[in-house]
């Protein structure tokens, strides 16, 4: 028999605090409303912090931010279409490793397959990868394991009655709770030696943490590290290494250690599907990793010699890092109107050591990879981004929780294209009573998708049907979007304009938004590629 619905509200609190959720995103509901107050009742006891969204998709986002950045977050909806808006969310969590709790409301048994209003079958809605447990009872809620690095997502039956007569009673105040992290320590892991002799680089993609930067170093080896790996500092750290692993220098690389998830670059993913390439992966989180054919799992590489590899090499691939980082540069000086590579190089400027950005999908994050110098290890700024799935779903929501789960971080920042701003606008839509952080969204607005101009739909011969198909115009007045969320909202046309709007933040969540042209993108490209062509390379590397 189903326990009550107060019973199994109360019940909830206590796990979830027990998990360590310190975040939880509520949408509104009828059938999740038990669940609801006795949360906001923990809430008012200091037990969660709540925030309240309208559109169940924004709200899985912001979960998903929120634990991105380090805090324990859930989200709460009611049932039927409400539970499959997470979705999107939940992918993106699934597949990069990012223990969200997804918590539904559901009819009692007795009620499924009777055509009761706002019901589907919500048992195993996100599909394989993600476990339902299906809650009729305080025992079985007892029962539900930490989320650890894996989605959770608890599915409660509630029975009418869903509102009390009186307020409910959190069942655990904050200072009842445990306070401790469930998430288990990571085990330690078996050294695997990697002997010297092939030319090797270290492939770092999105998470793969500091373990690649210090293997890199080490080892004396060149490191291609993506924006949001959180490897991309020091000496090793290659500007410009998308284009120079179409020179002779990229021709030469015999293996590669790939940590992380590298979904950026076709070059990268050329590279690990070489066959005169061997390719050594180190296990991370999230499903379906890296695994080219032909590639080797390894666990904790290390450099077990005295001296690092072949200075040569890692001194080859430095020169013609920093001489094609100068023809970038003046590249882009040359042009007379602002780029969005431009964007990109001002926007990651602005960021103090120790803030963050959260960086959109589709070209700004791929801007970046290309504008960025690596900075000094100890100086680390946070790259996030959802490259678990790489959607640009979600993302405005995700850099406003990112930015709420980091209360001590120096700045925040995001930067997005006009799309993928479009796609999350709801994300604007606060309530007066709910918590804002300090965040400058930044967007490069083309009007339109750029990024297929520069992949095969973009090639002269398909110019006919691009616009309608791919460049997709909109003629969206930003302006206008932001007066009406009453977010502050500045256009700026050139560089100068661009820094000194990026200098002067507004406080709260405010909007800079940065006029570029997109009909020229395929050929400003082709530009930068072509600069790769004819460096002088050593031959000895």
């Amino acid at each position: 028999m189903t326990d009550s619905s107060f019973a199994l509200a109360d019940a909830l609190v206590a796990r979830l605090r027990q998990a360590g959720v310190r975040e939880v995103v509520i949408a509104p509901g009828s059938r999740n409303a038990p669940l609801a107050m006795a949360l906001w009742a923990a809430a008012r006891k200091g037990a969660f912090r709540l925030h309240t969204r309208i559109d169940e998709r924004t709200a899985g986002f912001l979960a998903l931010g929120l634990t991105r950045s380090g805090a324990r977050a859930a989200v709460l909806t009611t049932s039927g279409t409400a539970v499959a808006n997470l979705h999107p969310a939940v992918l993106e969590a699934v597949h990069a490793g990012v223990g969200l709790v997804v918590v539904s409301a559901d009819r009692p048994a007795r009620l499924r397959g009777t055509g009761a209003n706002q019901t589907t079958d919500q048992v195993g809605i996100f599909g394989p990868l993600v476990t339902t447990v299906d809650v009729s009872s305080v025992a079985e809620l007892a029962a539900v394991p930490a989320p650890g690095d894996a989605v959770v997502h608890l599915n409660v039956q509630l029975d009418a009655p869903l509102v009390p007569d009186l307020p409910v009673a959190a069942a655990v105040a904050a200072d009842e709770a445990s306070t401790a992290d469930p998430r288990p320590e990571p085990e330690p892991c078996r050294v695997s030696p990697l002997a010297r002799g092939p030319r090797t680089v270290v492939v770092a993609g999105d998470d793969a943490g500091p373990p690649a930067r210090r293997l890199a170093e080490t080892a004396g080896w060149p490191l291609l590290a993506e924006p949001s790996s959180g490897a991309r500092t020091g000496d090793n750290a290659l500007r410009t290494y998308r284009l120079l692993l179409a020179t002779p220098l990229g021709e030469r690389i015999q293996r590669v250690v790939v940590f992380g998830r590298p979904t950026l670059s076709r070059p990268v993913t050329r590279l690990l599907e070489r066959d005169d390439v061997e390719v050594l992966v180190v296990s991370g989180r999230g499903v379906w990793p890296v695994r080219p054919p032909g590639s080797s799992t390894v666990e904790g590489p290390g450099w077990a010699e005295e001296e690092p590899d072949d200075p040569a090499w890692l001194e080859a691939w430095r020169s013609a890092d920093r001489e094609l980082g100068r023809r970038v540069d003046r590249l882009l000086a040359e042009e007379t109107a602002l780029t969005p590579y431009d964007v990109a190089a001002a926007t990651h400027a602005a960021l103090p050591a120790g803030g963050l950005l959260v960086v959109g999908a589709s070209s700004p994050i791929r801007d970046l990879d290309v504008m960025v110098r690596p900075p000094a290890v100890g100086t680390r700024r946070k790259v996030v981004a959802n490259r678990g799935l790489a959607g640009i779903d979600g993302t405005i929501s995700t850099a406003i929780g990112a930015a709420l789960g980091r209360p001590d971080g120096t700045r925040n920042l995001a930067l997005m294209g006009d799309l993928t701003f479009l796609h999350d606008q709801t994300a604007l839509v606060l309530g007066p009573e709910e918590p804002r952080p300090d965040l400058t969204i930044v967007v490069p607005n083309d009007d339109g998708g750029s990024i297929f101009s520069m992949l095969e739909q973009g090639a002269p011969a398909h110019a006919q049907s691009f616009e309608r198909l791919f460049g997709t115009p909109h003629g969206h007045d930003l302006a206008a979007l932001c007066a009406a969320a009453r977010i502050p909202h500045l256009r700026v046309g050139s560089r100068p304009e661009l820094d000194q709007a990026l200098a002067s933040p507004n406080g709260g969540i405010d909007v800079v938004e940065a006029v570029v042209d997109r009909a020229g993108r395929r050929d400003l490209d082709l530009r930068i590629r072509a600069l790769a062509a004819d460096l002088p390379l050593p031959t000895g590397a």
